[in-house]
């Protein structure tokens, strides 16, 4: 089976001959695969009236458990990114009824960011869409393989979710 980084790694080697493409390799397809799995997480979320900054923030939550509350803090470090980006997007979720704001009663100058019911029922329903979905990309793969992917993909990126280095040259 072959596919279009088989071709562009060809391409590069033969124009190339004087560098290593090998890395390509995988981050090419890890690159085209990020792309397409984007645009199915949208379109599966497009469903549930959800763009995918709302389901990250709210995933998180919803992943929190009981009581389904985070400090904005938690959920920018989380979800990776600035606090600035982090007040905007839960003034929008709290605008649109999916989470609400209290104040932390352990920190005075703090507040805490809780789940709605409405926010909950749309994480929900957008994650069971979500995981449909991707499990039937998944399907040309079996089990035993999926496994070890999972666990190849976690060998690169556990170390990056560590902290930002720079590359080796």
């Amino acid at each position: 089976m072959r596919d279009e980084v088989d071709g562009l790694i060809e391409a590069w080697r033969t124009q190339r001959p004087d560098v290593d493409v090998r890395p390509l390799e995988v981050f090419s397809r890890v690159s085209r695969l990020s792309r397409h799995l984007d645009r199915a997480r949208r379109t599966v979320f497009t469903e549930h009236a959800i763009e995918p900054w709302e389901f990250d923030v709210l995933a998180e939550l919803r992943r929190s458990g009981p009581p389904y509350e985070l400090s904005p803090g938690r959920l920018l470090r989380a979800t990776l990114v600035t606090s600035g980006t982090m007040t905007n997007r839960v003034d929008r979720l709290a605008a649109a009824g999916l989470v609400r704001r209290r104040p932390d009663p352990a920190d005075k100058r703090g507040v805490l960011v809780r789940l709605t019911d409405k926010g909950a029922e749309r994480i929900d329903a957008a994650l069971a869409s979500l995981v449909s979905y991707e499990e039937g990309l998944l399907s040309p793969m079996e089990g035993q393989d999926r496994e070890q992917l999972a666990a190849l993909l976690r060998s690169l990126l556990a170390p990056l979710d560590q902290g930002p280095e720079s590359p080796k040259s």
